[in-house]
Parts: C-alpha cells; sequence; structure tokens
C-alpha cells in the first residue's frame, strides 16, 4: 500500500498547490476575501480548485479501497492518471473553460474505475 500512499499525497499535494494558485490569482484580478467570484480568470483557477475537491473526496477512499481489495499497482497507476487528468483540466480550464473535456474524462474515468473496482472487490471479500 506505499504506492497507493505515495500517490494520494501527491494528490492532496496537487490540490494545495491548486489552493495557491487561486491565492496568486485572487491578488493578481483583485478579488478580495471572502469574494469567491469577480473577475473571469480568477472564477476559473477557483473552480478548478473546487471541482478538484469535489472528486478528490471520491478519488482517495476508491485509491485506498482498490488498492486493498485489488491491487495496489493499479490504484497506484490509476491516480496517477487522475492526477495528470487534474493537470490537463487545470490548463484546459484556464486557457478556454470549453477545452476542459480531456482533463475531465482523464480524472472522472479513473475514479470510476476505482470505485467500481473497490465494489467488486470489497463485494468478493464479503462472499
Amino acid at each position: 500500500m506505499e504506492a497507493v500512499a505515495v500517490v494520494i499525497v501527491l494528490a492532496l499535494l496537487e490540490y494545495v498547490v491548486f489552493a495557491m494558485l487561486v491565492g496568486r490569482a485572487r491578488g493578481k484580478y483583485g478579488v478580495k476575501a471572502p469574494a469567491v467570484s469577480g473577475h473571469e480568470m480568477f472564477d476559473r483557477y477557483f473552480r478548478v480548485h473546487q471541482n478538484t475537491l469535489e472528486l478528490l473526496v471520491a478519488a482517495i477512499p476508491a485509491m485506498w479501497l482498490y488498492g486493498t481489495y485489488v491491487s495496489t499497482t493499479w490504484a497506484a497507476v490509476l491516480g496517477l492518471v487522475y492526477i495528470v487528468g487534474r493537470v490537463a483540466y487545470l490548463v484546459g480550464y484556464v486557457a478556454d473553460p470549453a477545452k476542459r473535456e480531456i482533463g475531465f474524462a482523464l480524472s472522472v474515468m479513473p475514479v470510476i474505475v476505482l470505485l467500481l473496482g473497490a465494489l467488486w472487490g470489497a463485494g468478493r471479500a464479503l462472499l
């Protein structure tokens, strides 16, 4: 499970970096706290960060459960695909929100595979 733990930490670090990008955008575009919208570019960074949080809530337990019940190697690999997908999502969304699809797919699909695999693996262990 060490590889899975490393990937989970990398995913959390990615989330922290995205938070720092939001903070930088807040200053650059003059969006004073506690406002969560204002300049369009700030809004893009903010949405990427929020969407990453929304998906991270499923990604972390899915990786852990998949690693426990199915395969630690594949849990780590799928987790890395998720991380790369989030970077692609950030780059696409900040450039043009219409260009976020590839990054979205690369981050959602591994989470779905991890969740379904974890359900299958835990169900198999239960029986």
